[in-house]
């Protein structure tokens, strides 16, 4: 669905408002001490697994493109908006061996890890996450991902540049997301820091309203612009690959 440029621009703040503090900023490097030979950006994302008599039963992820998980060194930032009390904690999260902190599943080009790891750490260091996610509801469905067609429709991606000073800032762009073959596809190459950024695309619901799904994940530049790892894979993919965990 192509949207005219006011709504878009609607749509965009929005966006920054609802899961601005839903992504964080991943870094990369082949030795302590490194300067991030490797960038992108991660997003909470709450997948719904059951429900019990007191309510869903979730499991929350922090989804990445796999490529960004490869170096030998990575880190995770931590910005302020993300911590309870603000800024409690100015230094990111360095973890060795990074590759083996996260779940691969290279069917779709996706890393997902675990967050119980994250939440324990900010209890030791005496904070707390303040974070938003990309929620069940909103992570589109198989449906939705089958009607995004071969003509452009709007797209949009938020992420963590990278600018001039190494510092990473909240980006939200508008781009065109079309149908290439059995995938989808953003028609543009993106900056730097972007691999990994959920995208999102739109569709008018039953009520006439817009309604806005995050089709998936920035997978890293091809010829033509980004494939997307969509949602509907992406659930696939954890399911197999969790399937005989508990």
């Amino acid at each position: 669905m192509l949207l005219d440029q006011e709504t878009e621009n609607e749509i965009v703040y929005e966006l920054c408002q609802l899961l601005g503090r839903a992504i964080l900023p991943l870094g990369g490097y082949d030795r302590p001490g490194g300067t991030g030979e490797t960038v992108g950006t991660a997003f909470f994302y709450t997948e719904m697994v059951g429900a019990t008599d007191d309510g869903e039963v979730v499991h929350e992820w922090l989804l990445t493109a796999d490529v960004t998980t490869r170096p030998a060194y990575g880190e995770i930032g931590l910005r302020p908006s993300v911590t309870e009390p603000a800024d409690a904690a100015a230094e990111p999260i360095v973890l060795p061996r990074f590759a083996d902190h996260w779940l691969h599943l290279p069917q779709v080009g996706v890393a997902a890890m675990p967050t119980g790891g994250l939440h324990g750490y900010a209890e030791d260091q005496g904070w707390r996450w303040r974070t938003q996610q990309v929620s069940d509801a909103v992570a589109a469905r198989a449906d939705a991902v089958g009607r995004v067609g071969a003509a452009p429709g709007s797209a949009f991606v938020l992420a963590l540049g990278v600018g001039e000073d190494g510092s990473r800032p909240l980006e939200a762009v508008i781009e065109r997301v079309v149908r290439d073959g059995d995938g989808l596809r953003v028609d543009t190459e993106l900056p730097a820091g972007y691999v990994g950024a959920p995208v999102f695309g739109v569709e008018t619901g039953p009520d006439g309203e817009v309604a806005l799904h995050c089709l998936g994940l920035l997978l890293p530049a091809t010829s033509g612009g980004h494939p997307v790892a969509t949602f509907d894979r992406i659930r696939a993919a954890l399911a197999e690959a969790t399937a005989d965990v508990g």
